[in-house]
């Protein structure tokens, strides 16, 4: 088990994070809350049809990883000193590492699944975060087309690296898997 580079020995640099992070979870069942340059951004837990393809995803891939790779579902990811997102999934560089949050520089892939009211969001912001975060993969879905895109770190920035074909995502690379998007 190789440790990460960094993680909550104390309490992450920005005082406010350390806020967020202490935030009691039977106060949040249901809520999402990310920070980002100061800002909270709020949202409702997922719908079941949501989690139902999170599931499936998690089931299609966890196997495929090898042992230097852990699978992980909406954990606090540090993108930057200011910045603590949660990917509806990651696959960490780090397995079993007990943490609060885990460096993006831990983070193989993070994965998100959109939703009507994250579209623009999982799109355009969290992409963005991601590759300035240099995470050297991102995986967005998109359930109500049975679609998703693997992106790959280039340059700093996401280009396409696989998509699905007929509701399926077929991955050579971060790792071997095959992923039914189909409901």
């Amino acid at each position: 088990m190789s440790a990460p580079a960094e993680h909550d020995t104390g309490h992450p640099a920005a005082p406010w994070l350390s806020e967020v992070l202490a935030l009691p979870e039977e106060q949040l069942l249901g809520t999402r809350i990310e920070a980002v340059d100061g800002a909270l951004l709020m949202s409702p837990a997922p719908t079941s049809l949501h989690q139902r393809l999170l599931q499936r995803l998690q089931l299609a891939v966890a196997p495929e990883l090898p042992d230097d790779l852990e699978l992980l579902p909406g954990v606090n990811v540090r993108c930057g000193e200011n910045r603590l997102l949660i990917p509806d999934f990651v696959v960490v560089t780090c397995p079993d590492v007990a943490t609060t949050w885990y460096p993006a520089s831990e983070v193989l892939l993070a994965a998100e699944i959109e939703s009507p009211f994250t579209r623009v969001q999982d799109r355009i912001f969290k992409k963005a975060l991601y590759a300035e975060a240099l995470i050297p993969y991102y995986l967005l879905v998109d359930p109500e087309q049975e679609a998703a895109t693997v992106y790959a770190l280039a340059d700093g920035d996401y280009l396409p690296h696989a998509k699905s074909e007929d509701g399926v995502l077929t991955l050579a690379e971060p790792f071997p898997a095959e992923l039914n998007l189909r409901a």
